[in-house]
């Protein structure tokens, strides 16, 4: 039966990636670029793709592969004039299958030193094989060395006609100026968590998967705006083949649901020291992560203590938070008496999480910042 669970997994990991630049959920403004420029064949030698990991950057470069070496676009003018890939044509399914020869791949954060480079630009030297340009895609560009980047910046200043570089990485100020000046840049941004969530629904829809709603709200959230992580934390929970509630979720996340942690900062604004240090006696009998737990409460109370003193900010939390989460996050702002003491207890937090992350006594340094500010 597991097998089958694990089968199901790499189904999803791949029916559902992104087959056209329309399919970049939260990237518009980067897939509207790049169709303009595929429209009018004005396609550059050489892309930096940088941003939050898992917002869709390789599989932008593999799209653009696609697109530069579709044969459709190529013997149709009207099909040229979409800035899409047909999906259909040879090069686009060798490409998709990661077969195709013209597409190579490095990975810079194992690939990183001068012989790949130059391993690179003799590859580079070559004609393609059989599609109309070579592609080379370097992920986690920012790992590449200095001496690596000095053979790569003379490619990149007279790249051959049938060459298209696209660097993608999540930390572009690691990048020398010499190589990204040479570059067209796109920056994608953090994926909001209702749009994963949304996606999410519909990847269990298609797929006839029964799971609870705040379930796929905890994998949602886990996420941080990944669509990677969210559809791997998925492919997790479906391997396992637990039943998907929450609590099952949990458990196997290792992480505690917004529930709980919702319920743990009713305790501490309402300074019920008692009914807090049970409750995380609860969660922490469990065997829940109390690390992320401290985390999760600082992000959370940072949200509802920028909140109370400028609501304008609720437009970027929506970007952050389900809408159950955002309503709650209005409503522990507005039962906050004491401002002060939210402020020292998130201080104590934050200095717990410091200590929680190499003590042998996870509990110890949480439970002792909740009754340093809740005892009076």
């Amino acid at each position: 039966m597991k097998t089958n669970f694990v089968l199901m997994a790499l189904a999803i990991y791949r029916k559902y990636r992104p087959k056209l630049l329309s399919d970049l959920i939260g990237q518009e403004i980067v897939s509207d670029v790049l169709k303009n420029a595929a429209k009018t064949d004005k396609l550059s030698h050489a892309y930096l793709f940088y941003g939050p990991r898992g917002t869709g950057k390789t599989t932008a470069a593999r799209l653009l592969a696609k697109i530069a070496n579709c044969q459709t676009r190529q013997e149709d003018s009207d099909f040229r004039k979409e800035g899409e890939p047909c999906n259909k044509c040879r090069p686009c399914l060798e490409i998709d299958e990661g077969r195709a020869l013209d597409v190579v791949e490095l990975d810079a954060a194992s690939n990183r030193g001068i012989d790949e480079i130059r391993n690179l630009k003799e590859g580079i030297r070559l004609s393609p094989t059989s599609y109309k340009y070579k592609v080379f895609i370097i992920d986690e560009a920012h790992q590449l060395t200095k001496a690596a980047f000095d053979a790569l910046l003379k490619t990149l200043e007279e790249p051959p006609e049938h060459a298209i570089f696209i660097l993608a990485t999540t930390e572009a100020d690691k990048l020398p100026n010499t190589i990204t000046s040479r570059t067209q840049r796109f920056h994608f941004r953090r994926v909001p968590i209702q749009s994963v969530l949304e996606k999410l629904e519909k990847i269990v829809k298609e797929e006839k998967i029964k799971i609870d709603k705040n379930a796929l709200d905890l994998i949602a959230s886990s996420s941080e705006g990944s669509f990677r992580d969210a559809e791997s934390l998925l492919e997790q929970v479906i391997s396992m083949g637990v039943n998907m509630t929450l609590e099952a979720v949990e458990q196997v996340l290792g992480k505690v649901g917004f529930e709980r942690t919702n319920t743990l900062t009713k305790y501490l604004i309402e300074q019920d020291l008692k009914a807090a240090l049970d409750y995380l006696a609860q969660i922490s009998e469990s065997g829940f992560n109390l690390v992320q737990l401290t985390k999760d409460l600082i992000h959370f109370f940072r949200r509802i203590l920028a909140y109370k003193f400028n609501p304008a900010l609720e437009k970027y939390f929506s970007r952050e938070m389900t809408d159950d989460e955002l309503s709650e996050i209005k409503k522990h702002a507005e039962s906050i008496k004491d401002v002060d003491k939210v402020i020292n207890l998130t201080k104590s937090l934050i200095k717990a999480y410091s200590q929680m992350r190499y003590s042998p006594f996870t509990a110890i340094p949480l439970e002792i910042a909740i009754i340093e500010n809740l005892k009076d």
